[in-house]
């Protein structure tokens, strides 16, 4: 099953309408899935994946 702007669907009846891509660099890997129906993009979804540790400079400060 698919979340949707219409709710949950079977995604076997989304494959006509199923887009995917994404890219690779140095620093990540991206893909995503698109689900369109007659035009109108229903769900999008996206794995970003890093290839590199992130580092945080300075201090950490709680916002309220």
């Amino acid at each position: 099953m698919i979340e949707t702007i219409y709710g949950p669907m079977d995604e076997r009846l989304l494959q006509k309408g199923k887009r995917t891509g994404g890219f690779d660099n140095a620093n990540e890997t991206t893909e995503w899935v698109e689900y369109w129906i007659e035009g109108v993009l229903i769900h999008r979804s996206a794995t970003v994946k890093l290839k590199k540790p992130v580092f945080i400079f300075g201090e950490t400060q709680n916002i309220k």
